[in-house]
């Protein structure tokens, strides 16, 4: 058998309408997953579900993690269809850069709900006795480089970012004994539709500085999405509770 595969499982990818989440999905379905996309955008899900690999067997929710959610009833709706979940990659989230004089209450509470509190509650329902795979599951959090170094103006995006990395420690420690294993990838600067948009990405000095910046060059959405699918894989069995750091040599410096 293929250490690699994952034929047959059945995989949760959040913010799965664009971007690396997208990705992930599409190479989810490549390896054989059947993938269950959440994400508030309806129209780009079902984009996204009509680029994979037997599109017919993958669904969609559409939620948005920023309002009241029952998170209970989404994973037994996606229990009761499609059965045990296998994995997750939770990569629904939020960025800005806001200086410190510009942060409220309601913005962190925003950030926090987005980027922290959705995938924390996701990983609490899947988790639940009958809602995951007999074999195990594997939890994947995607955080940032933002949550191990600092930046101007990312005081909201980095403290949302660590959380994730430091409660990824906590709980592998407390899901081991499930078989349940949790990691955080950390990748460094991506290009995606959304960052072109960006000043850093769409001025050609602010592009060539960011990728100056990193030893290997800007990353793609496909260094994330198969880092993913190593962490999904019966190949990485033995590892939980890293914080995986693909920056391509970032941190390095």
């Amino acid at each position: 058998m293929n250490p690699f595969s994952l034929e047959g499982k059945l995989i949760i990818v959040t913010g799965a309408s664009s971007g690396i989440g997208r990705q992930c999905a599409i190479d989810c379905s490549k390896m054989g997953a059947i993938v269950v996309l959440i994400a508030r955008n309806e129209e780009r899900l079902k984009e996204t579900i009509a680029m994979m690999e037997h599109p017919e067997r993958h669904c969609y929710h559409s939620v948005d993690f920023y309002l009241s959610v029952d998170f209970s009833s989404i994973i037994k709706a996606i229990v009761q269809e499609k059965g045990r979940i296998c994995g997750i990659i939770n990569c629904a989230g939020i960025s800005s850069v806001t200086p410190l004089k510009l942060i409220t209450e309601d913005l962190f509470d925003k950030f926090f709900k987005t980027n922290v509190f959705s995938a924390i509650n996701m990983t609490k329902e899947i988790c639940r006795m009958g809602n995951y795979s007999k074999e195990g599951c594997s939890v994947i959090f995607i955080s940032s480089v933002m949550g191990c170094v600092g930046e101007k103006g990312k005081t909201l995006y980095s403290a949302t970012k660590g959380a994730l990395i430091a409660a990824c420690r906590s709980l592998a420690c407390e899901l081991s004994s499930k078989k349940i294993r949790v990691n955080t990838i950390s990748p460094g600067a991506i290009v995606t539709p959304i960052n072109e948009n960006q000043n850093y990405m769409s001025d050609p000095k602010l592009r060539q500085s960011l990728a100056e910046k990193h030893l290997l060059g800007l990353g793609e959405v496909t260094d994330i999405s198969r880092t993913c699918l190593f962490l999904l894989s019966d190949a990485s069995r033995w590892i939980t509770g890293q914080n995986i750091v693909v920056d391509g040599g970032y941190t390095a410096q």
